[in-house]
């Protein structure tokens, strides 16, 4: 199964789900871990944890604790009600994390991440996150729809749920890459609790819209 791969200096692989873990500048970063099989050696533990929001199956106490080390910096939504140990900072969107507040070096950006006409993710409840690493901005657009504020979104690498019932669909997801227009864009939340979502059909819709954007599938 192939779940990983290497953008320029950036190794990206997908845990399933929302999860993803992003290497580069010798930092590991985790985002959203869910339904980790195997429990990482102490090494490929977190540096840096981000949680988009306080659902199950993106802030999973369970898989929080095999990822994290006693060091490791967590950033979680300002109203998630879970309490966490050790260094943990609450986020709003519109932080950014720059200019002497980077975590670890890392600049990172705060972003909306919403619903419009559902009612799972209402505004305020959760986040999305754009990370630079090596360079290269890597956008997790958190479970939202194919907002307005992510006209505004400047990424290199954006990963983009098209699970349809709780987030975007196939289709927004494309749009949404295609205002992006990053150099790569990986589908998410998707293939799992009877999520839906077609990532061969997103990827034709992307290249519909753009041919010039990578479209990267992993294995489900």
């Amino acid at each position: 199964m192939v779940n990983s791969v290497k953008i320029k200096d950036i190794s990206i692989q997908w845990l399933g789900h929302a999860g993803f873990l992003l290497e580069g500048e010798g930092k590991k970063i985790y985002i959203d871990p869910f339904r980790i099989a195997q429990e990482p050696a102490f090494d490929d533990r977190a540096d840096i944890l981000l949680i988009t929001h306080e659902h199950y199956d993106h802030c999973s106490p369970d898989d929080i604790r095999k990822v994290r080390k006693s060091d490791t910096t967590t950033l979680i939504p300002e109203n998630c009600s879970l309490e966490f140990k050790g260094d943990a900072r609450r986020v709003a969107e519109g932080d950014i994390l720059a200019d002497g507040l980077e975590i670890k070096g890392t600049r990172i950006e705060v972003v909306p991440a919403y619903n419009i006409d559902k009612p799972y993710h209402p505004r305020g409840l959760g986040v999305g996150y754009i990370v630079e690493l090596e360079g290269l901005r890597i956008y997790h657009a958190g479970d939202s729809d194919f907002i307005p504020e992510i006209e505004a979104i400047n990424a290199d690498i954006a990963l983009l749920p098209i699970g349809c019932t709780y987030t975007m669909n196939e289709e927004e997801a494309a749009n949404a890459a295609a205002v992006i227009s990053p150099g790569f864009t990986i589908p998410m939340h998707y293939g799992s609790e009877g999520i839906n979502g077609d990532p061969e059909r997103f990827k034709a819709l992307v290249h519909s819209k753009n041919p010039d954007i990578n479209v990267i599938i992993f294995d489900s």
